[in-house]
């Protein structure tokens, strides 16, 4: 299923227990440490670090090297974490990203495929407060196209990472179900055990403007349009009531910051709904794509969302 594109501005390192390797032979110097590039400015956490140059091979596994250990509960599948980065090729001298400078932490969920697969697997399991080193392979990283032009072919990656915070992310929506009496409205079943809810659409004409109703009415905080939220959705095109994307098929939420998002309707439908809630969105072409195809989704198209609000981050 192809993932919504044009949603979102993200930084460098998104993509469309961990295992520790050492197979590079790199005894310590003043550029290595641990068999990974040191850090030679700014070793506490919190600080903006600066890295050597790797030296010699880099290693053929993922690496993972705590610098220090924090005291938080350690982070498991699903788990959305902040976390602040700096981020340089094995063989670079400068960073090619990094959220220090942006003065805000990075936020993922673990185990969810937003990110590389270095990242997913190097932190797992690694405790709220601490900084790590992390030395990606190719495969797990950027692979043979790499992300030019800061990021070349084949290139083996090294990030320190301060986690700096974690919040565990309910499974569903849970709350007090909300009757759908409009039967001239899409119709979303109430489940609540984390599996994709069924969405029919029915065959008359699409609502002219944003629909944004409660199927179930959850107990969080209000979202503002500020804040960021973690989802899951099936979304439909109105017309023929076909399917165009799951995050359930796909084993995956999302996280969406609501200021960044440039699908208006998804932003003004999330925004004064209840966090924990699921929700029904309608959206006529003028908040969605408009007059522009988006991959498998026609221009003019009406899209329809069953979409839980599972927590504000």
């Amino acid at each position: 299923m192809r993932r919504l594109a044009g949603l979102l501005v993200v930084p460098l390192l998104l993509l469309s227990t961990a295992a520790c390797g050492d197979d590079s032979g790199s005894s310590d110097s003043a550029t290595m440490k641990n068999g990974a590039p040191a850090i030679t400015a700014g070793a506490k956490f919190g600080e903006k670090p600066t890295l050597a140059k790797g030296e010699g091979e880099p290693p053929k596994k993922l690496k993972v090297v705590v610098i220090s250990e924090g005291k938080g509960p350690a982070l498991k599948k699903g788990d959305a974490a902040d976390v602040n980065y700096l981020g340089q090729t094995w063989d670079g001298t400068e960073p090619f990203d990094n959220s220090f400078d942006r003065g805000e932490p990075f936020q993922l969920t673990i185990g969810a495929g937003g990110v590389i697969k270095g990242w997913d697997q190097g932190l797992e399991g690694q405790k709220v407060g601490s900084r790590v080193e992390l030395v990606i392979p190719p495969d797990l990283g950027y692979g043979a196209a790499g992300s030019p032009p800061k990021i070349k072919a084949n290139a083996t990656l090294v990030f320190v990472v301060d986690i700096v915070k974690a919040k565990t992310i309910p499974l569903s929506a849970t709350g007090k179900a909300v009757p759908q009496d409009d039967k001239a409205l899409p119709q979303v079943g109430t489940n609540t055990d984390g599996k994709e809810p069924s969405l029919k659409v029915p065959a008359g004409e699409a609502p002219a403007k944003l629909v944004s109703n409660y199927v179930i009415e959850g107990t969080g905080p209000v979202v503002k349009p500020t804040d960021t939220v973690v989802v899951k959705y099936v979304g439909k095109i109105w017309k023929g009531d076909k399917l165009f994307e799951s995050t359930y098929a796909q084993g995956n939420t999302v996280n969406w910051p609501l200021d960044q998002l440039t699908v208006k309707g998804l932003k003004n439908g999330i925004a004064g709904k209840k966090a924990g809630s699921r929700v029904l969105l309608v959206l006529p072409p003028s908040e969605g794509f408009g007059e522009k195809a988006n991959g498998a989704i026609p221009a003019k198209s009406t899209l329809v969302f069953a979409l839980d609000i599972l927590t504000v981050v």
